[in-house]
Protein backbone atom coordinates (compact mmCIF):
# COMPACT_ATOMS: atom_id res chain seq x y z
CA UNK A 1 0.00 0.00 0.00
CA UNK A 2 1.31 3.78 -0.92
CA UNK A 3 1.57 5.83 1.91
CA UNK A 4 -0.11 8.22 2.22
CA UNK A 5 3.11 10.71 1.89
CA UNK A 6 3.81 9.16 -1.45
CA UNK A 7 0.55 9.74 -2.67
CA UNK A 8 0.54 13.20 -1.77
CA UNK A 9 3.96 13.80 -3.27
CA UNK A 10 2.87 12.04 -6.31
CA UNK A 11 -0.05 14.43 -6.67
CA UNK A 12 1.69 17.42 -6.21
CA UNK A 13 4.50 15.89 -8.94
CA UNK A 14 1.82 15.30 -11.30
CA UNK A 15 0.71 19.12 -10.72
CA UNK A 16 4.30 19.99 -11.41
CA UNK A 17 4.28 18.31 -15.17
CA UNK A 18 1.12 19.46 -16.16
CA UNK A 19 2.79 22.85 -14.80
CA UNK A 20 5.83 21.67 -17.16
CA UNK A 21 3.53 21.49 -19.92
CA UNK A 22 1.84 25.09 -19.40
CA UNK A 23 4.91 26.49 -19.24
CA UNK A 24 6.62 25.25 -22.13
CA UNK A 25 3.23 26.06 -24.11
CA UNK A 26 3.72 29.56 -23.11
CA UNK A 27 7.71 29.19 -24.16
CA UNK A 28 5.89 27.90 -27.44
CA UNK A 29 3.47 30.93 -27.92
CA UNK A 30 6.88 33.10 -27.63
CA UNK A 31 8.76 31.39 -29.96
CA UNK A 32 5.53 31.86 -32.08
CA UNK A 33 5.43 35.09 -31.47
CA UNK A 34 8.81 36.04 -33.08
CA UNK A 35 7.99 33.58 -36.23
CA UNK A 36 10.57 31.02 -34.81
CA UNK A 37 8.68 28.06 -35.72
CA UNK A 38 10.65 25.46 -35.48
CA UNK A 39 11.21 26.47 -31.53
CA UNK A 40 8.10 26.69 -30.93
CA UNK A 41 7.82 23.34 -32.42
CA UNK A 42 10.60 22.07 -29.79
CA UNK A 43 8.56 23.38 -27.43
CA UNK A 44 4.93 21.88 -28.87
CA UNK A 45 6.37 18.55 -28.10
CA UNK A 46 7.49 19.18 -24.86
CA UNK A 47 4.45 20.30 -24.03
CA UNK A 48 3.35 16.56 -25.09
CA UNK A 49 6.00 14.76 -23.46
CA UNK A 50 5.29 16.61 -20.39
CA UNK A 51 1.17 15.79 -20.03
CA UNK A 52 2.31 12.10 -20.38
CA UNK A 53 4.43 12.19 -17.73
CA UNK A 54 1.61 13.26 -15.51
CA UNK A 55 -0.82 10.79 -16.62
CA UNK A 56 2.09 8.23 -16.02
CA UNK A 57 2.47 9.22 -12.81
CA UNK A 58 -1.96 9.43 -12.62
CA UNK A 59 -2.27 6.14 -14.22
CA UNK A 60 0.31 4.88 -11.64
CA UNK A 61 -1.31 6.16 -8.46
CA UNK A 62 -4.91 4.53 -9.96
CA UNK A 63 -3.40 0.91 -10.43
CA UNK A 64 -2.13 0.89 -7.24
CA UNK A 65 -5.09 2.23 -5.39
CA UNK A 66 -3.80 5.59 -4.89
CA UNK A 67 -5.79 8.72 -4.30
CA UNK A 68 -5.49 11.12 -6.99
CA UNK A 69 -6.36 14.46 -5.78
CA UNK A 70 -5.53 17.02 -8.92
CA UNK A 71 -3.85 20.31 -7.41
CA UNK A 72 -3.96 23.86 -8.81
CA UNK A 73 -1.74 24.80 -11.57
CA UNK A 74 0.07 28.16 -11.56
CA UNK A 75 0.03 30.78 -14.67
CA UNK A 76 2.91 30.44 -15.73
CA UNK A 77 5.88 32.99 -16.76
CA UNK A 78 4.24 34.62 -20.24
CA UNK A 79 6.80 37.48 -20.66
CA UNK A 80 10.52 36.74 -22.17
CA UNK A 81 13.27 39.09 -22.58
CA UNK A 82 15.13 37.40 -24.99
CA UNK A 83 15.73 33.79 -27.06
CA UNK A 84 18.19 33.36 -23.94
CA UNK A 85 15.96 33.63 -21.55
CA UNK A 86 13.46 31.33 -22.72
CA UNK A 87 15.69 28.53 -22.49
CA UNK A 88 17.67 29.28 -19.87
CA UNK A 89 14.07 29.16 -17.95
CA UNK A 90 14.09 25.82 -19.80
CA UNK A 91 16.78 24.49 -18.19
CA UNK A 92 16.18 26.00 -14.48
CA UNK A 93 12.84 24.44 -14.75
CA UNK A 94 13.93 21.40 -16.06
CA UNK A 95 16.46 21.30 -12.81
CA UNK A 96 13.60 22.16 -10.55
CA UNK A 97 11.60 18.68 -11.57
CA UNK A 98 14.93 16.46 -11.55
CA UNK A 99 14.85 17.27 -8.22
CA UNK A 100 11.55 17.03 -7.30
CA UNK A 101 11.37 13.44 -8.84
CA UNK A 102 14.68 12.79 -6.50
CA UNK A 103 12.62 14.04 -3.44
CA UNK A 104 9.88 11.12 -4.30
CA UNK A 105 12.78 8.54 -4.85
CA UNK A 106 14.68 9.60 -1.43
CA UNK A 107 11.03 9.60 0.50
CA UNK A 108 10.40 6.15 -1.33
CA UNK A 109 14.05 4.48 -0.52
CA UNK A 110 13.68 5.88 3.66
CA UNK A 111 9.99 3.99 3.35
CA UNK A 112 11.39 0.85 1.92
CA UNK A 113 9.21 0.84 -0.88
CA UNK A 114 10.66 -0.95 -3.65
CA UNK A 115 7.26 -0.84 -6.01
CA UNK A 116 7.15 3.33 -6.27
CA UNK A 117 11.20 3.85 -6.31
CA UNK A 118 11.13 0.83 -9.89
CA UNK A 119 8.42 3.02 -11.03
CA UNK A 120 10.38 6.58 -10.62
CA UNK A 121 13.98 5.52 -12.24
CA UNK A 122 11.93 5.68 -15.52
CA UNK A 123 11.36 9.46 -14.25
CA UNK A 124 15.32 9.57 -13.17
CA UNK A 125 16.62 8.20 -16.18
CA UNK A 126 13.79 10.57 -18.05
CA UNK A 127 14.95 13.46 -16.45
CA UNK A 128 18.37 12.97 -17.54
CA UNK A 129 17.61 13.41 -20.64
CA UNK A 130 15.67 16.40 -20.39
CA UNK A 131 17.84 18.15 -18.69
CA UNK A 132 20.95 17.13 -21.44
CA UNK A 133 18.57 18.70 -24.23
CA UNK A 134 17.82 22.10 -22.39
CA UNK A 135 21.41 22.14 -22.12
CA UNK A 136 22.17 21.73 -25.66
CA UNK A 137 19.63 23.91 -26.90
CA UNK A 138 21.17 26.55 -24.54
CA UNK A 139 24.47 25.99 -25.42
CA UNK A 140 23.86 25.74 -29.45
CA UNK A 141 22.34 29.30 -28.83
CA UNK A 142 25.06 30.67 -26.87
CA UNK A 143 27.35 30.12 -29.72
CA UNK A 144 25.03 31.73 -32.27
CA UNK A 145 24.04 34.67 -29.83
CA UNK A 146 22.25 36.79 -32.07
CA UNK A 147 23.41 35.97 -35.44
CA UNK A 148 20.19 36.14 -37.63
CA UNK A 149 21.71 33.46 -39.53
CA UNK A 150 22.47 31.10 -36.85
CA UNK A 151 18.98 31.38 -35.54
CA UNK A 152 17.53 30.10 -38.69
CA UNK A 153 19.78 27.44 -38.57
CA UNK A 154 18.89 26.47 -34.81
CA UNK A 155 15.43 26.84 -35.39
CA UNK A 156 15.07 24.65 -38.54
CA UNK A 157 17.42 21.79 -36.87
CA UNK A 158 14.24 22.37 -33.85
CA UNK A 159 11.93 22.32 -36.66
CA UNK A 160 12.57 18.50 -36.94
CA UNK A 161 11.73 17.20 -33.62
CA UNK A 162 8.58 14.63 -34.06
CA UNK A 163 6.63 13.53 -30.64
CA UNK A 164 6.63 9.72 -30.14
CA UNK A 165 4.15 8.78 -27.55
CA UNK A 166 5.46 7.37 -24.78
CA UNK A 167 4.54 3.13 -25.22
CA UNK A 168 4.39 0.80 -21.60
CA UNK A 169 7.71 -1.12 -23.24
CA UNK A 170 9.62 2.25 -22.38
CA UNK A 171 7.82 2.32 -19.32
CA UNK A 172 8.15 -1.35 -18.36
CA UNK A 173 8.44 0.57 -14.49
CA UNK A 174 4.99 1.81 -14.62
CA UNK A 175 3.38 -1.51 -14.72
CA UNK A 176 2.94 -2.61 -10.32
Amino acid sequence: MLSEKLQEMLNEQISKEFYSAYLYLSIEAYFLSLNLNGFANWFHVQVQEEKDHAMLMYNYLAKVGGRIILKEIAAPKVEFVSIEDALKTTLEHEQFVTRSIYDIVDASILERDHKINYFLQWFVNEQTEEEANAENNLKKFMIVGNDGKGILMMDSELATRVYVPITSTQTQSTQP
